[in-house]
């Protein structure tokens, strides 16, 4: 009978964790639309004004803003995107997995150097490197709890800031581009100085004509700190809308294991039963047949 309560305790808990991984799943799927809505509604906007930006830079040369302005990378600055929460599948832990690898191939001598700074948009980056002892520069942890445009922009203007006064030479941006629930991609790329357009975009800006009031370069100087800020913040919206994704993905495959297992358990339960009313049986039969004999 011991073997029968153990196996009922077993039923009773793994019942009690489907339930939990169903409510957050549920709570990941609401969460999922508007975080979806979100990053939906601001991509296009972020592309085109990149594509703008790019079709007006193309032709500036690099001491024309500072954000553009290329130096040798002896300080590298690596923003890594998370989440504040985990039970996302390996959401969390291929985007610092991301992050290392660009640091290993890109930037390990900076690394020896221990010129390699990490901004970590994310409880679980956050941890991760400062176990890890890496120079994490400040705490943007609360970020996710109000996360809007006017928050991120504090974030973007503190590695502007760094940038323009040569604190970092380079900075590197790593998150979760979301695709849809099932599908999120890893996306490493430069943030600054602003990447120039390659020669098949400064082709295709050729043939636009702009008319430009007051001036190009007034212009630019004015679009370049917005899109740096857009980009930073699209790349928030994208890992908030990949990490609920994922999180509502890893819980219903979670949920489907724990149905699996509540099967085998009851099955077990079952046989385990059966066959102790077997040997009860078996017994008494036994016992009856002994004083009958007498």
């Amino acid at each position: 009978m011991a073997n029968l309560k153990e196996v009922r305790n077993r039923i009773t808990s793994v019942s009690s964790t489907q339930q939990i991984t169903k409510a957050m799943k549920m709570v990941s799927a609401a969460k999922l639309k508007r975080a979806t809505n979100a990053i939906v509604q601001l991509r296009p906007y972020a592309n085109k004004l990149k594509e703008l930006l790019a079709n007006l830079s193309a032709s500036l040369e690099d001491g024309s803003s500072p954000y553009l302005q290329e130096r040798e990378p002896v300080r590298v600055l690596v923003v890594v995107v998370t989440s504040n929460r985990g039970l996302a599948g390996a959401f969390n832990t291929n985007a610092i997995k991301t992050a290392n690898n660009l640091i290993a191939e890109k930037y390990s001598k900076q690394l020896q150097a221990g010129n390699v700074s990490i901004v970590a948009i994310g409880k679980k980056s956050q941890e991760y490197y400062e176990r890890r002892k890496y120079n994490v520069i400040g705490n943007n942890n609360d970020l996710y709890n109000e996360l809007n445009f006017e928050n991120t922009s504090k974030i973007t203007e503190s590695i502007m800031a760094g940038f323009v006064n040569g604190k970092y030479d380079r900075v590197e941006l790593v998150y979760n581009h979301f695709r849809n629930a099932a599908v999120q991609y890893l996306i490493a790329e430069q943030l600054l100085p602003v990447p120039k357009p390659e020669k098949k975009d400064e082709v295709k800006a050729a043939n636009v004509d702009y008319i430009l009031e007051p001036s190009q370069e007034e212009i630019v100087e004015q679009l370049i700190p917005k899109n740096i800020k857009i980009q930073l913040y699209r790349a928030v919206l994208d890992s908030n809308a990949s990490e609920h994704g994922a999180r509502m993905t890893a819980m219903d495959k979670a949920t489907e294991n724990a149905g699996e297992l509540l099967k085998a358990l009851k099955l077990s339960y079952n046989q385990a039963r059966q066959a102790a009313i077997t040997t009860e049986l078996t017994e008494i039969v036994s016992g009856a047949a002994a004083l009958s004999a007498q």
